[in-house]
């Protein structure tokens, strides 16, 4: 249940991210609505996640969730550049998270 909190939590990063880029700086309301609720939701699952799983693991899949939702979300709707470089640095990051994954598993 701690893995399937911690994706939630991490695909919340994603949303409150792009909510946070779409406020305008926090100007407009309904952006930073989304904003809020769902930084607050991913924030509580997160922790709730982090009872039963390392700090070190969990913080890195939430954060790697975040970053790797955020910058495809960016590449596919916000045209964002989608260049080979970085491309495969979100490769390796990915690479990182299933690796932190996998030996938090092992470890138990």
């Amino acid at each position: 249940m701690a893995w399937i909190m911690l994706v939630v939590a991490g695909l919340l990063e994603v949303v409150w991210a792009i909510a946070m880029k779409r406020s305008d700086g926090f100007t407009r309301v309904p952006e930073t609505a989304v904003f809020l609720v769902a930084s607050i939701a991913s924030f509580v699952l997160l922790s709730r996640a982090l009872r039963d799983l390392p700090i070190g693991t969990g913080y890195a899949v939430w954060t790697g969730i975040g970053a790797i939702g955020a910058a495809i979300v960016g590449i596919v709707f916000l045209s964002e550049a989608a260049s080979p470089l970085r491309l495969a640095s979100l490769g390796l990051v990915a690479a990182g998270i299933v690796g932190l994954a996998l030996s938090s598993a092992a470890a138990h």
